[in-house]
């Protein structure tokens, strides 16, 4: 019998219908043949949206979610797979779309954010950075000019932006070709623009707050990514980092991304049709 769907980050009938045909096939469906999957994909994936959300340890899930240890398998497997980056993807140029833009983003901005580690996080993966005071980690993005995430790397707090960058700008150039210009702080510039436009082709710009500026000021540009960062916080899993992996980290962080989009999506399709979401229907 189905699971009643009584959390707020549970899925809507039409944020499934989105999720569902992005994941891939089960293995009992593949040639190879494998055991039938015991537990509907779905409260799978209800259960990963309900840690990122609460912010809960997976030990603690509600009785009424699948075994923990089965959630945990499924959301590290599809990490390796890479599958949680391609439904970011799919869902990303489905937004731009509905927005009369282009699938591919050739505008983006880039910014990083360091954030405590829990003891959980081991000293490999973790440093100290001076300029924040925080002991941890620092997450790097890449969003578009909207502030919808293309890309996400987690490395230790020590970790300077102009080196992390050379890694997230590499692997930005091989999964999205057809961008040209990355927008950037002041925190970025130097070697890092002529070693960006001499290998990967990339305009790096930095956009530098105003020398006789008092206290809070909104940059042209930088703002977009420091919502986007804003908006990963809000996910309480996300105000600190308590992921073994940094893979795992990177895969939750992308997992909050993956609900704004739906709800993005879905919200835009009730408006249009002038109708209740299932959101309602799934609450009755």
């Amino acid at each position: 019998m189905a699971r009643h769907r009584c959390y707020p980050s549970d899925t809507w009938d039409d944020e499934w219908a989105l999720i569902e045909p992005l994941l891939p096939p089960p293995a009992c469906e593949s040639p190879t043949g494998g055991r039938p999957e015991k537990h509907p994909r779905r409260e799978i994936v209800d259960a990963i949206r309900y840690v990122v959300d609460t912010g809960c340890k997976w030990r603690a899930l509600p009785r009424d979610f699948p075994p923990w240890r089965t959630c945990y398998n499924f959301m590290a497997r599809w990490a390796a797979a890479g599958v949680v980056g391609q439904i970011r993807d799919q869902l990303r140029k489905r937004v731009r779309r509905g927005m009369g833009r282009a699938p591919g983003a050739v505008a983006t901005v880039i910014d990083s954010q360091s954030v405590k580690a829990a003891e959980t996080v081991g000293k490999d993966s973790r440093g100290y950075d001076a300029a924040k005071k925080v002991n941890g980690r620092k997450r790097h993005l890449v969003v578009d000019t909207k502030g919808l995430l293309l890309f996400v790397l987690v490395t230790p707090a020590d970790m300077t932006d102009r080196d992390a960058a050379k890694e997230v700008l590499f692997r930005l150039r091989l999964l999205h070709p057809e961008i040209t210009i990355v927008w950037a702080d002041s925190a970025y510039a130097g070697q890092l623009v002529t070693w960006a436009k001499k290998y990967l082709n990339l305009t790096l710009k930095t956009v530098s707050r105003p020398k006789d500026a008092v206290g809070f000021v909104v940059l042209a540009r930088r703002w977009v990514v420091e919502r986007s960062l804003a908006w990963v916080m809000h996910a309480r899993r996300h105000a600190r980092d308590y992921e073994r992996l940094v893979q795992h980290s990177e895969s939750l962080i992308t997992w909050a991304a993956i609900t704004l989009m739906t709800r993005r999506i879905t919200r835009r399709q009730s408006r249009r049709t002038s109708q209740p979401t299932s959101r309602e229907n799934d609450r009755d």
